[in-house]
């Protein structure tokens, strides 16, 4: 029974069980991070194609084996050129957690979330269209130098003014970064996710987008309802009430530093080694 418990336990077989465990977790978050989205289907032609390939070589059926080992081969290449936005999206993220800013954000004062609250109420109330940004690691300078720029000291009056119809600044995106009004007008890359709701709109569609590719808070009013919605990262918050408004800004926008120090480090290589996103409007809201 010893020998048998210590053949159970050698070196080979531990380096085995591990190699087969990190296959089916890469396998896991495969899917995970193409779930919703259109290359899922693809995924599935491809598992069904590797299912035919075993059962031909199991079953001495030699000819089918061969060309299903054939069209495996070529498939890479072709799964390459089918999955490129995918593949570039994921290595974007990798690339960001491998070598994100050091920099520590710092703490927005009460008067930032005081603001961002009193404007998006007041838009709220008056059904006036918004999308509001706040920078958080990931850089937004992109985005940025698409819209109009200002450097402007943040308050609920500028911000209300930005959004009001037909003023020369209410159409896209007002993105805050440094505790400042860096942009408005700016243009947001839209979600190709076939798993947003239908009634959402773009501005909906462009906040998802953000979420996909940055760590960004993204904050959207409804010009047709009302409805206040925030997105960060995967996350869709929708149609929030006053007081989860709030609590959502505290949540995500006032960060402890010390706790932040010491989970940075772990939550940089969890991201790393997951790189995984899942994608998570009103025609002009």
């Amino acid at each position: 029974m010893v020998n048998w418990l210590s053949g159970l336990f050698t070196l080979e077989v531990l380096v085995q069980v591990l190699d087969l465990l990190l296959v089916w977790f890469i396998i896991y978050k495969v899917l995970l991070y193409f779930r919703g989205t259109q290359a899922i289907n693809l995924l599935k032609g491809v598992a069904i194609i590797i299912g035919a390939k075993f059962l031909s070589s199991v079953t001495g059926l030699v000819t089918i084996d061969w060309l299903l080992g054939q069209v495996i081969s070529w498939g890479v290449v072709a799964l390459i050129v089918l999955f490129q936005p995918e593949l570039r999206k994921a290595l974007e993220m990798m690339g960001r957690n491998l070598f994100r800013n050091k920099r520590l954000t710092r703490n927005p004062s009460e008067q930032l979330i005081e603001d961002l609250q009193k404007a998006i109420l007041y838009m709220s109330r008056r059904k006036i269209g918004a999308l509001i940004v706040i920078e958080d690691e990931d850089p937004m300078q992109q985005y940025i130098h698409t819209g109009t720029q200002m450097n402007s000291e943040i308050s609920d009056q500028l911000l209300i003014n930005i959004f009001i119809p037909n003023t020369p600044l209410h159409d896209g995106a007002v993105i805050i970064s440094d505790f400042k009004i860096a942009a408005a007008a700016c243009y947001l890359p839209l979600s190709k996710s076939d798993m947003i709701p239908k009634e959402l709109g773009t501005r909906h569609r462009a906040a998802i987008g953000l979420g996909e590719v940055s760590d960004a808070l993204v904050i959207i009013v409804s010009e047709e309802t009302g409805a206040i919605s925030l997105v960060k990262e995967e996350l869709l918050h929708r149609d929030v009430s006053r007081d989860e408004l709030h609590s959502l800004l505290e949540d995500y926008l006032v960060v402890d530093e010390d706790e932040k120090q010491q989970a940075s480090g772990l939550k940089g290589v969890l991201q790393t080694l997951t790189s995984t996103f899942t994608s998570r409007g009103d025609h002009n809201g």
